[in-house]
């Protein structure tokens, strides 16, 4: 990994500070990319340290129904990669955290891989996740990402073989994202233990910070999270509901509460 990142700069503060790095999930253009714009600058100023952004994808293979809904709530309002990154192209003014982008690999590929990490960088973005891309094709768009200022985070689940999920953790640029649960995104009412031993495992490998995602509903795991040891949080669904669930106008001022719930527990 290279120190240098924007996203390694960011765990090397909270390693530093001693606390966990809180990672909120967001679907852009839900409701609409006016108000995602106005999200995205409430989660930074209540606590946020990098947001990840998912773009809206038909056919979402990893998300719960909560972030499906979100994803075509936000392709009924003609949400494309295109005016998410020119919403962002927008920000850079103004948005400081890392925004790691969620997308899908035919989305990814359909526009070019080196085209879009070109737009994606200029329009500020810090790193790409993208669930559905084999290995080896990470292995070698990593560095073309690399190139222009992306990292490229790769997934471990509980389900990874050991030398499989070594070699994902040492490939993985930014952070390692582990995976919580088997299974597609949403909220749990409690994490698998195993998890504690993947975070040790990671750990372990010295390959670089740990971010523990899929299933994290609120405080108390996110404080879970850190006992474990991990060095960041990811909370998605939990999130996206309750911006669905905000009343016109508010979804910028509830995810900012809720952020700062959160920033409490992650110290």
């Amino acid at each position: 990994m290279q120190p240098s990142s924007r996203i390694a700069e960011v765990f090397a503060q909270t390693a530093r500070e001693q606390r966990l790095a809180l990672m909120p999930f967001i679907v852009a253009g839900d409701p609409n990319l006016e108000t995602t714009a106005d999200i995205l600058l409430s989660l930074q100023s209540n606590g946020a340290d990098v947001v990840e952004l998912g773009i809206p994808y038909s056919d979402p293979l990893a998300d719960g129904p909560v972030i499906q809904s979100a994803a075509y709530r936000a392709l009924a309002q003609n949400t494309t990669p295109s005016n998410v990154l020119t919403m962002l192209r927008g920000l850079r003014d103004r948005l400081t955290m890392p925004v790691v982008l969620f997308t899908y690999s035919n989305p990814l590929l359909n526009r070019g891989a080196e085209a879009f990490f070109a737009e994606a960088a200029d329009a500020g973005v810090a790193g790409l996740v993208v669930p559905d891309l084999p290995l080896e094709e990470a292995e070698r768009l990593s560095p073309l990402a690399a190139e222009q200022g992306l990292d490229l985070v790769l997934l471990v689940a509980p389900t990874t073989p050991g030398d499989r999920r070594r070699r994902i953790a040492t490939s993985s640029r930014g952070f390692t994202y582990l995976v919580s649960v088997t299974g597609v995104t949403g909220e749990r009412a409690s994490l698998q233990d195993r998890v504690a031993e993947l975070v040790l495992s990671l750990k372990g490998l010295e390959a670089g910070p740990v971010a523990v995602g899929f299933g994290i509903s609120g405080a108390d795991q996110v404080r879970q999270v850190r006992e474990w040891g991990a060095d960041g949080a990811i909370i998605g669904s939990a999130l996206v509901k309750r911006i669905a669930a905000a009343q016109p106008g508010c979804a910028a001022a509830e995810a900012g509460e809720f952020c700062r719930e959160l920033r409490k527990a992650a110290g």
